[in-house]
């Protein structure tokens, strides 16, 4: 298993307890006649040589008998690889998709348009649960996520080699080509293992924080800053490094302050700026944030003093869900899943990954189609690998 690489310091601290979002969630049994519901290598660079190209798209098959092993599954899950036969006679799935996201949800239209059989796996904790609606996903813009995923799930009905099941996956086992993957409903074999499963954001330890997440404590203006521009806006900075953001926040509203909570010095030039574009620093230690009626109304410092802010940015820590880290895939240097930028395969041979947990660049429409990229690539081998002798195809 590979190691995770450590986490940075934080200046603000995190609660003891993180906001659970890992996949968008729905639970019931993975398995046809069960119970009734119960919820680094070196990476591949694009290239203009076609050659190279298809070198890229399956440079993982020299791995194919690379076993994984995920800790807590069955008795048995880290044994030999099984033989072909063994592994045709007990497949069940082309993939399985874990996560039901836009990223999930877009990744299983696409192999099933490519008639593939799929099994998506959707646990139902949401990065995004506290937001009302879902913004800059073209002709949705405005929907609430529940209805988003309600609409995704009636669109895969049309395709009978998608199955969408409410459940959360306890385990994945095995190698590629022959995964085992367990939940509480029982255990069904794939070829290939797509991760869709988002990433949970750490809330930080500042009364009142957990409380406002997703309504007046933002993450992204793109996504909500329409709805409540020219309000007092402030800006949990947690490094030098993010201080362009305040002024990217101007584009919405004259009234930015900046908490740095004076765990870092405001470079001069970056100050002459913020002066420039009316932007206050405020380096007294954030305290509480006061809300009445379940909004923000001020910041309260360490001192009793109180600044009037309605709506509050912040990019608290993300980490990568159990499942993700059991699996020991390859981080990046910021801790998302580091994916080959052509294949979309992780370290991990037969695992790919789309969505949230691949990039820092995260939004619904973001996500669908970094999940419809993934299946793509992710199609084209296991097609190959069908039409030349793997397997039966999935069209029967």
């Amino acid at each position: 298993m590979l190691r995770q690489r450590g986490e940075e310091p934080l200046l603000f601290p995190l609660q003891p307890d993180p906001i659970e979002n890992l996949v968008d969630r729905t639970e019931s049994p993975a398995l046809q006649g069960l119970g009734a519901p119960s919820y680094d290598g070196d990476m591949a660079t694009e290239t203009d040589d076609p050659r190279l190209t298809r070198r890229a798209w399956l440079q993982a098959s020299a791995a194919l008998g690379t076993a994984l092993a995920v800790p807590g599954c069955a008795s048995g899950c880290g044994a030999s690889r099984p033989s072909s036969s063994a592994r045709k006679a007990n497949m069940s799935y082309d993939v399985v998709i874990v996560g039901g996201g836009p990223a999930g949800l877009s990744a299983a239209l696409a192999l099933g348009r490519a008639r593939k059989r799929v099994l998506l796996c959707d646990a139902g904790a949401r990065r995004n649960a506290a937001a009302e609606h879902i913004h800059n996903f073209v002709t949705r813009d405005g929907t609430p996520p529940d209805e988003l995923r309600a609409i995704g799930r009636r669109e895969l009905a049309a395709y009978p080699s998608v199955e969408a099941r409410d459940l959360r996956i306890e385990a994945i086992a095995g190698a590629r080509g022959a995964f085992q993957i367990t939940s509480a409903a029982g255990t069904v074999e794939a070829r290939r293992v797509l991760l869709c499963t988002g990433l949970i954001d750490e809330p930080l330890a500042i009364e009142g924080f957990r409380e406002l997440w997703g309504r007046s404590i933002l993450q992204c203006p793109y996504c909500h800053g329409w709805e409540v521009q020219d309000r007092r806006w402030g800006y949990l900075a947690r490094g030098a490094q993010s201080l362009h953001f305040p002024l990217l926040l101007r584009g919405w509203t004259r009234d930015v302050v900046v908490f740095t909570s004076g765990a870092f010095d405001v470079p001069a030039d970056v100050q002459a700026r913020f002066s420039a574009a009316g932007v206050r620093v405020e380096a007294r230690p954030v305290a509480r944030l006061v809300a009445r009626e379940d909004r923000l109304e001020s910041v309260e410092l360490s001192d009793g003093a109180t600044i009037s802010c309605e709506v509050l940015f912040a990019h608290p820590p993300q980490r990568q869900v159990g499942l993700v880290r059991a699996l020991g895939v390859a981080l990046d240097d910021d801790g998302f899943v580091r994916v080959d930028p052509v294949s979309r395969e992780t370290s991990v041979p037969g695992v790919y990954a789309g969505g949230d947990l691949v990039s820092r660049m995260q939004g619904a429409i973001l996500a669908a189609a970094s999940g419809m990229q993934a299946a793509a690539m992710l199609n084209h081998e296991l097609t190959v690998e069908l039409a030349t002798g793997g397997g039966p195809s999935g069209r029967e």
